[in-house]
This record gives C-alpha cells, sequence and structure tokens, in this order.
C-alpha cells in the first residue's frame, strides 16, 4: 500500500500543486503535537486551536483558488455564448463544430477542478481521522459541525462542490443545444430523461457522482462482491472502454447465476439421491461439499489464467460443468456413488468465478463498474434462490430408453443442457479484451467503495475503525519512505506472500467470513435431512423453504445498503449481526421442548438474514484495509476471501456427514455446536481488534 501523501503528490496538477492541501505538513504538525503534549511544552487545548487554525488556512487556500477557477470558467463559458447567440442568426456548420469542441475543452478543464476538489476532500477527512486516532478525541464531529453550520462556510465548498453543478449544467445545457435535433426545440430540462451522448458530459457526471456519493444502494452490492476500486480519481477512466464489452459482462453475470443455480439445486434431493445408491442420508453432506473442495483449487487455477485470457477459462469452464452434470445425472442408472461424486467434483472444477470478479475489476469502465459489480451479487443471490426453486418444479419421473429421469437426476440434465446452451452463447457473443502491454506500477490504492468521497454533510467524515486500521498500515509505510516504488505495488505471487498482507484487522475480517459461510452451509445443506426427520417434509417443501432464504438477499441488501448504513457505522451493524447470527444459532438447538416448524424456520430465518447483513458490512470493512498488492495479479482479495468461505463450506459439509455416523437425532446438535464456538471466537476476535484500535 501506497501512502496517500505519495499518491497525492503524484496525481496533482503540476501547475496548481501550490493550492493543493499540504497533507505531509499536516500529518508532521499530528506526530509533532503528540511529542509537544507528551513532553508537555503544549497542552490540549492549544494544539486543538493551532490544529483548527492550521485546517482552517488550508480550507480557505482551496476554496478562494476553487472559486477563482469557477470564475475563470464562467467567464470561458459567457463568451462562448455570445458566440453562439450570433451563430443563431447566421449559422455555419464548420464554426458550430470548434464551438462545440470550445465548450468541451471547458467541460475537460472543469473536470480537472473536480479531481482537484475530489483529492482535497479526501486528504481533508484522512488527515482529521489521524488526529482523531492519535489523540483520542471526537475532533472530527466538532470541526465539522462548526464549519459546515455556519452561514460563512467554507467547508461546503470543498464538500459539496457549491456552484461547480450550475457549471457543469452550463456545459451539458449548451452542447445539448448544439447538437442537431432534427427541428426540436426542446432542451435538457424539457427532456431530462433523455441523456446527452458526449464523452466529456459522461465523465463530468461520473465525477460529480463519486463526489455525491449517490448510489449508497450500488456501493453496499458491490463491496459485497469485494471487486475492489480506486480510492482516488484519475484523468484516464476512459482507457477502460475499449475493452469493454457489454455481451461480455452480461456472459460473465450469466456464468455467475448458472453456477449458483448448479450448485444449490441439488439441495433438497442429496439425501434422497445417496439413499438410492445405497448410502446412508448424510453423505449428503459429501455430496454437497465435494464441489466446494475442487473450488478451492479452482479458484487458484483460474485466478492465474484470467492473467492471460477471459473467454478461454470461461470455455473451459462451461465444458467441465457440462461433463460433471452429466455424470452427476447418469450416476442413478450406473448405481454408483462414486461417478456421483467425480460429477460434482468436476462441478467444483468450473467454478469460474474468480474470472468473473476478474472481468469486472479489469475491463469494466470505472464509471459502471459498481452498478456491475451490484449486477454480480444480484446474479449469485437470484441463482442461490433459482436453484431449490428449479429443484421443487423437477418432481416427476419417466424413462427415454435406458435413462431414468427423477428428481434426482433432473437436476443435472437440466444443469448439462443450460450449459450447453451458454456454452454455444459465450462462443458466439464473448469478444475477448486486449490484454494490456504495459503494467502501470504508480502508486495506487485500491478499495472497493472506500473513499467515494463523502455522503453530504449530514453525516460527514465519520471514523470507521476499519479506516483506523487501514491508517495504521499507511503510518508505518509512510516512515518507509525509501522502499522501492516498484516493489510497493508488486502484487502477492503465492498464498504465503499474500497472507503476509494480511493486517490483524484483516484476519479477524476472514475469520468472521468464515464463521458466516460455516453457519448458512450447516443450515441450507442439513435442511433436507434435518426437516424430513423431524417434520416429514416433501422434497417440494425443502425446496420453497430454501427458494424463500434465498429471495431474502436483495431486499435485506436493499434495506441496510440504503437506510441502515446511513444511520449507523459499519463497525456496529457488524457486531449488531454477529450476535444475532450467534442468537440464531442457539434459537436452532433441540435441547427440551419437542423440536417444531416454527422454532426451526424462525430460527434459520434469523440466522440466515443476519449473515446476509454480515456478509456485505464485513466484505465492505475487508475491501477498505486490504492491501493494494492484494487488488491485482492472481493471489488477490478476492480469491483469498473465496478461499476463507470455500474452505469453510467444505469443513461444513464434512461436519454433516461426519455428524451423521451419531445418528440422525443428535445431527442436528452435533453440526450446530462448531457453528456457536466459531461464532462466539469471531465476536471476542471483533470485540479485542476493534477496542485496541480506538
Amino acid at each position: 500500500m501506497v501512502a496517500f501523501g505519495k499518491k497525492l503528490k503524484e496525481r496533482q496538477i503540476e501547475e496548481w500543486q501550490e493550492y493543493y492541501i499540504n497533507y505531509k505538513l499536516m500529518k508532521k504538525k499530528v506526530k509533532q503535537y503528540a511529542n509537544q503534549i507528551e513532553t508537555g511544552v503544549l497542552d490540549h487545548r492549544n494544539v486543538l486551536k493551532d490544529f483548527s487554525r492550521m485546517l482552517d488556512n488550508q480550507i480557505e487556500k482551496i476554496v478562494l483558488f476553487l472559486l477563482e477557477q469557477q470564475g475563470i470558467l464562467a467567464s470561458r463559458i459567457a463568451e462562448l455564448n455570445e458566440q453562439r447567440d450570433t451563430l443563431q442568426d447566421h449559422p455555419d456548420i464548420s464554426k458550430i463544430t470548434e464551438l462545440r469542441e470550445a465548450y468541451r475543452e471547458v467541460g475537460r478543464d472543469l473536470l480537472k477542478l473536480l479531481f482537484f476538489v475530489e483529492m482535497n476532500a479526501i486528504g481533508f477527512r484522512k488527515i482529521l481521522k489521524k488526529f482523531d486516532k492519535r489523540f483520542g478525541y471526537k475532533f472530527t464531529d466538532y470541526y465539522v459541525k462548526t464549519r459546515a453550520n455556519h452561514p460563512y462556510s467554507q467547508l461546503q465548498q470543498v464538500f459539496k462542490h457549491v456552484g461547480l453543478g450550475a457549471v457543469v449544467g452550463a456545459i451539458s445545457r449548451n452542447l445539448s443545444d448544439l447538437q442537431e435535433r432534427q427541428g426540436s426545440y426542446l432542451s435538457i430540462y424539457d427532456q431530462p430523461a433523455l441523456p446527452l451522448q458526449d464523452p466529456v458530459v459522461d465523465s463530468l457526471k461520473s465525477a460529480v457522482d463519486r463526489l455525491t456519493h449517490s448510489t449508497n444502494l450500488l456501493n453496499f452490492l458491490g463491496q459485497h462482491a469485494l471487486i475492489m476500486q480506486e480510492e482516488l480519481p484519475t484523468a484516464e477512466e476512459h482507457a477502460d472502454d475499449q475493452r469493454y464489452h457489454f455481451m461480455s459482462l452480461l456472459l460473465n453475470l450469466a456464468n455467475t447465476f448458472l453456477y449458483m443455480i448448479n450448485t444449490y439445486i441439488i439441495v433438497p434431493t442429496a439425501d434422497d439421491y445417496s439413499m438410492s445408491l445405497g448410502a446412508a442420508a448424510t453423505v449428503c453432506g459429501i455430496i454437497i461439499g465435494s464441489m466446494a473442495v475442487a473450488q478451492i483449487f479452482s479458484s487458484v487455477y483460474f485466478s492465474a489464467w484470467s492473467n492471460k485470457s477471459y473467454f478461454r477459462p470461461l470455455v473451459f469452464s462451461s465444458v467441465v460443468l457440462f461433463l460433471g452434470n452429466v455424470m452427476y445425472a447418469l450416476a442413478y442408472d450406473l448405481n454408483s456413488i462414486s461417478v456421483l461424486l467425480i460429477g460434482r467434483l468436476f462441478c467444483g472444477f468450473g467454478s469460474a468465478r474468480a474470472v468473473n470478479r476478474r472481468y469486472i475489476s479489469d475491463c469494466v469502465p470505472l464509471k459502471i463498474r459498481m452498478q456491475a459489480s451490484a449486477g454480480f451479487v444480484s446474479a449469485s443471490a437470484l441463482g442461490m434462490a433459482c436453484g431449490p426453486a428449479l429443484a421443487g418444479l423437477l418432481q416427476t419421473k419417466f424413462k427415454i430408453y435406458k435413462i431414468t429421469f427423477n428428481q434426482e437426476t433432473l437436476p443435472g440434465w437440466v444443469m448439462s443442457i443450460a450449459w450447453l446452451i451458454y456454452l454455444i452463447w459465450l462462443w458466439i457473443s464473448f469478444r475477448e479484451p486486449a490484454l494490456e502491454t504495459e503494467v502501470n506500477c504508480a502508486p495506487q490504492e485500491s478499495k472497493a467503495g472506500n473513499d467515494k468521497l463523502e455522503k453530504g454533510l449530514v453525516q460527514p467524515l465519520l471514523l470507521t475503525a476499519a479506516e483506523n486500521q487501514q491508517d495504521i498500515v499507511e503510518d508505518q509505510e509512510l516512515d518507509e519512505s525509501e522502499e522501492a516504488p516498484e516493489e510497493s505495488c508488486r502484487p502477492a505471487n503465492s498464498i504465503g506472500s499474500a497472507y503476509r498482507l494480511l493486517t490483524p484487522s484483516v484476519k479477524v475480517q476472514l475469520l468472521i467470513y468464515f464463521m458466516l459461510k460455516y453457519a448458512m452451509e450447516i443450515l441450507l445443506s442439513e435442511s433436507s435431512v434435518i426437516t424430513t426427520y423431524y417434520f416429514s417434509w416433501s422434497t417440494s417443501t425443502v425446496s420453497i423453504f430454501l427458494a424463500c432464504l434465498g429471495l431474502t438477499v436483495l431486499p435485506v441488501n436493499v434495506v441496510v445498503g440504503s437506510y441502515v448504513s446511513n444511520m449507523f457505522e459499519d463497525r456496529q451493524i457488524l457486531m449488531a449481526s454477529e450476535i444475532m447470527v450467534l442468537l440464531g444459532i442457539l434459537f436452532s438447538f433441540n435441547v427440551i421442548i419437542p423440536y417444531s416448524v416454527p422454532q426451526y424456520v424462525c430460527s434459520g430465518l434469523i440466522m440466515f438474514v443476519s449473515a446476509e447483513v454480515l456478509e456485505g458490512v464485513n466484505l465492505s470493512l475487508l475491501s477498505r484495509v486490504m492491501s493494494s498488492r492484494l487488488s491485482r495479479g492472481t493471489y488477490n482479495g478476492g480469491l483469498l476471501s473465496t478461499e476463507a468461505g470455500t474452505i469453510a463450506r467444505v469443513i461444513a459439509d464434512g461436519t454433516i456427514t461426519l455428524g451423521g455416523f451419531l445418528g440422525q437425532s443428535k445431527l442436528l446438535n452435533v453440526t450446530l455446536l462448531p457453528s456457536l464456538l466459531i461464532c462466539v471466537a469471531s465476536i471476542i476476535a471483533t470485540c479485542y481488534t476493534y477496542n485496541s484500535l480506538y
């Protein structure tokens, strides 16, 4: 991870350098204050007064320069407007083209100014955060409230970019009026739903969206996918446009959707299938988990493969999944549980989720990357719900020649046909993006949704414990200024080197991710066995229950992403979700009273929904504190989180099979006990870690 001060210096517009926040000086000043307080040279009151004055001076310098530049842009637009009025009386196509390009040039200069504002806003948030962390104050709250609510507020110029919106509007309107409108005299104000197709206006809109942080839900869903994005703005955001292809993105999302269906379509019938082949019902744990076992290895080689190609891994994935599902279906007539397990292993070896993530991270333009990330999460959630629902519809039995089609084999046949159709679509429509010829080793800080700038001044610049941990890492790296730049941005080249880059906070969040995936896998994988034993549920009833659980994913994310995350800090939501998962596990135990449907359904719903909330918030925090070296290469942050979750699923499915040796009457409590212990351990680790950060 490269320190923010270094990145700020490298990305500054050269002729404006003297007007940026002096981040390096202010950071040294914070350290100096700490030493002076320890030695008794200054007291806390003098420190607060001096630091406030320094912040005021820095903000005033930026705001005065910002107003000056806005005035220059406004004057240029006024001059161009006079030329436009002249051309209305005497139209000239060549001059209209020149005038349109002149407006675009003003737009490009405005874009530079928006980058200037954003970088300074990030710098102020970080230095305030450092001050709070160093001295244990809530100085940020005091400073922002007193400055933002004042009638002569200069802070609003930085964080609310007052006046810049009007300049964006003037450029957009005039470019729109100069377009050929086929005799229409309507302006952009009369038809706001019709977007202006101009690259400069698109770039301006993207920059303004970052400043206003107008996509809370999309950011939350995007963080759920752990697809990392850059914190600082860059003027080369259009570079990815040449690699982006909408149909290729759609094919990646379809791959994610089908794979999640493939994972969960067998859950309602896996116990019946194992008994049909002469095994115990609890062998369903091995059947379901074998796919996850293979995914542990497939995630690594697919991640490495995606460094060179996206098309070939997706083709390989489709072929392997087609073969795996055919083997799964044929195992019934072959009366071979070995063929069944090999088929499921093949399905796991075809897991291309690492490729899907990398395509979005590397090939989708920054301006729509968050929407694509949200689409990835939505496709996963929809597939998770559709899998069991589809299994519930396949309640039939017939034979064609000597091949049996029933509720056990139909999931395999249906998915093999689906993957064959997908393979044809992929072959026809996918466009391989051009490989990057140059490796940009410029310092970057990749954190999904980390500093997409402030949501406004209602809750501005609020601290989170994850960001405190990020600053600890940054402090260490700032002190190591002699470190070679190429070393600081080199991606991890092994699992071991990736693990060494993990801070204690990241390790705790990976433990939380392991815990929630373990608890969810126990609930889902043993649902058919448990409900058949206690309640005599049919396959259709189990399918409906699992589908209903899956359908809660998106509504829960909507509520958390749009409302809850704006009311509470992430660490508070994290702790509350962990406690709710713990309560769901406790309520699921069969201890004294006869086990009932309401107890099972309510406790399962509490556990599953809480785990979904926990997953989104945990991955959001995880993406903020993970080293930028884990945002690229084979052994990236997405791979580490995937491996942690997959290993949890493997252990959970193995626990179900091992617990079956004690009898189905004890299976529920035996499998819930490890969930309880891991959940308690994660809560203790969370409390210890975040208390130490504060």
